[in-house]
């Protein structure tokens, strides 16, 4: 007979078979910096989650520092939108400012530059906009601009995540073409049109204008595509490609763990982040290991880097 619990009898046993490890070195913390002063404004629907202004972001980086976390993803929240989010590529804005102060600050903390227009035009959409119809080939120019203003500031990784087309191939020759051929591209290769980015559009001040994004992004329906999508970016030189969001589409994770070597990062959203903190202030579930549970799943799906809000707490709990 085939005993299997014998695996399982004690913590020291399951440890010793343990398939799969989430470490604080895998983790990554999505980060929020808004034009101005003295503001460390919580997000309604993400609590724990701030809005930080450049004066009191010290206070932030002061405790990811101490947890141990390797790497931020930056959003710049600018006072002043335009047509043509030109705050994204202002080598003065707030995102160009704050990678420059967490550089100094903290020189070994990676500093992943969100790519993307949204948080910058006024109307919200991640391109440029003719009439109602978002333009792919007009956008990678300014695409292009933000890319390098981030990089020339001191980003160590571009992180487009528009879902514009060729554009990890346009941004690469961008980088290259300024000199800038060690900074790595992390591509939101797949990004699907989903109903769980609602707080993070409160939070980033990014939610369009008119119409939806399912133009560009991808329809939640498509695994297959998702995986075309991810071997294009690859082919056109992303040196890591993301999924996202995280826990709906782990088929797609784990799909893509079986086709490539390039590292894969998981984007575990703000919907999903809401949801279990709603849950836990209700009592109704035990956080810590929901949360553990699911970062365990991304992993086991094959993630390498997990983007997650919870990372402060998860690095905590890692190492308690």
């Amino acid at each position: 007979m085939v005993r299997m619990r014998r695996l399982r009898v004690n913590e020291t046993m399951r440890k010793l078979v343990r398939e799969t490890t989430v470490q604080v070195e895998d983790l990554v913390y999505p980060l929020f910096v808004a034009e101005g002063e003295d503001i460390k404004s919580e997000v309604a629907s993400m609590p724990g989650i701030y809005q930080w202004s450049l004066d009191r972001l010290p206070e932030e980086l002061s405790r990811i520092e101490e947890a141990g976390i390797p790497a931020i993803l930056l959003f710049g929240i600018p006072k002043q939108k335009d047509e043509w989010g030109s705050e994204a590529y202002n080598g003065q804005g707030i995102t160009q400012r704050a990678i420059r102060m967490i550089k100094q600050r903290m020189p070994k903390l990676l500093v992943i530059a969100d790519v993307c227009l949204c948080e910058y035009t006024s109307h919200g959409h991640c391109g440029i906009v003719c009439g109602h119809k978002i333009l792919n080939d007009k956008t990678l120019e300014y695409l292009a601009r933000m890319a390098v203003s981030v990089a020339e500031a001191g980003a160590d990784i571009i992180a487009p995540s528009d879902m514009m087309d060729g554009r990890v191939a346009y941004l690469r020759k961008a980088l290259d073409g300024h000199g800038m051929e060690e900074k790595l591209i992390l591509s939101y290769s797949a990004k699907f049109a989903s109903a769980y980015y609602g707080p993070f559009r409160e939070a980033a001040h990014s939610a369009p204008a008119f119409g939806d994004r399912k133009t560009y992004q991808m329809d939640p329906a498509n695994g297959k595509e998702a995986i075309r999508e991810c071997e294009a970016d690859i082919e056109e030189g992303a040196d890591i490609v993301m999924v996202k969001p995280g826990l709906a589409y782990l088929d797609v994770v784990k799909e893509m763990s079986l086709r490539t070597n390039v590292p894969l990062a998981v984007y575990h959203v703000s919907g999903e982040y809401a949801m279990i903190k709603a849950a836990a202030m209700q009592g109704w579930i035990d956080e810590k290991r929901i949360v553990l549970e699911n970062l365990t799943a991304m992993k086991r799906a094959g993630a390498k880097i997990i983007i997650t809000y919870h990372a402060l707490e998860a690095a905590k709990w890692l190492r308690d």
